[in-house]
């Protein structure tokens, strides 16, 4: 009788511990969920994305020189100490399209390239002297 009651106890506890592992199982999965949700919620669809066109190469180099320079900030975080080095790179990779584009643009795109490199310039000496 002894030994009928060790087994009951002993599956008892066996019972117990698989209950607890299988409670344990579940919060686990339940927080896996949330995390996964949590991140879908983060990655918030964006829209479809412009053109590829020489404007936009343009654009995207001069931002990235606003940038540099500290003209340009991006909203919520504190100011950042201006890279020149960076900034003269994209100035410079612009004035080497304009280069090698020369007698290509068309008017509007020449007007662009060249304006946009003008106000960089501007901008460059501002932010050094």
């Amino acid at each position: 009788m002894a030994k009928e009651k060790e087994q009951e106890k002993k599956i008892i506890v066996d019972e117990d511990w698989k209950q607890e592992a299988q409670k344990e199982k579940e919060i686990l999965a339940e927080q896996e969920e949330a995390e996964k949700k949590d991140k879908q919620q983060e990655q918030q669809p964006r829209g479809p994305l412009p053109e590829g066109n020489f404007a936009a190469l343009i654009s995207m180099l001069a931002t990235q020189s606003l940038f540099a320079m500290g003209l340009l900030q991006v909203k919520g975080q504190e100011g950042r100490k201006p890279d020149l080095e960076l900034a003269k790179y994209n100035i410079d990779m612009l004035q080497v399209l304009e280069d090698k584009t020369k007698g290509n643009l068309s008017k509007e795109e020449e007007a662009v390239l060249s304006n946009t490199l003008n106000e960089l310039r501007m901008g460059y000496v501002q932010v050094t002297g």
